[in-house]
């Protein structure tokens, strides 16, 4: 390699506190349009969201790097993010009450069985979506769910509806009646063979 590709690839196109201050800037942006857009977004629930999240990084990439394509540019532009959202994690883990209020709070989607439809309407969520969320952590039906939570990070908690003791005890009858079927025709079956 020539002195000029050495040079083109460590020399700054942009002074070093632009290089620091343009990361900076985006990520206050980003952070304040993700609260914005609210917790669906974080929880790529369906593809479109998940294209936007993917094509969000692609869009602010010049506004982080400018015309600055070298090594260093980027490296110093890296560690400017990871810095800022060092300090700010810090901060925020020190302060409950700015953090409740930049990371939202919790939203009840189910609450005793029932399904709360202004609140899927609020956080853009088909009951479908929600079904889909609710099988991949193994609930046959939403039925199943006493209730459902979307956090602020966007993943959705579930709890198990527990039955009744009357409901309980009637599953547990059924379930010694049928073995007794079983055992019966068992009885049948070597009785006439």
């Amino acid at each position: 390699m020539d002195a000029k590709s050495w040079s083109d690839m460590f020399h700054l196109g942009l002074p070093l506190a632009e290089k620091v201050l343009r990361p900076v800037l985006v990520y206050a942006f980003l952070i304040v349009g993700l609260r914005l857009a609210g917790k669906r977004e974080l929880a790529q629930l369906n593809p479109f969201d998940l294209v936007v999240l993917l094509t969000l990084s692609n869009t602010v990439q010049n506004a982080i790097i400018g015309n600055d394509n070298s090594v260093t540019g980027g490296l110093v532009g890296a560690a400017a993010l990871l810095l800022v959202n060092y300090v700010v994690v810090r901060f925020l883990y020190r302060h409950e009450t700015l953090d409740r209020f930049v990371e939202g709070e919790p939203d009840a989607l189910i609450e005793n069985g029932k399904i709360r439809m202004d609140r899927l309407e609020r956080e853009l969520i088909t009951q479908a979506e929600l079904e889909t969320a609710a099988h991949k952590q193994g609930f046959d039906s939403l039925a199943d769910i006493r209730r459902a939570v979307l956090e602020p990070g966007g993943s959705i908690t579930f709890v198990a509806r527990v039955p009744a003791p009357e409901e309980a005890r009637h599953r547990e009858v059924m379930e010694r009646l049928e073995r007794l079927g079983l055992e019966l025709a068992a009885v049948k079956a070597a009785v006439r063979g």
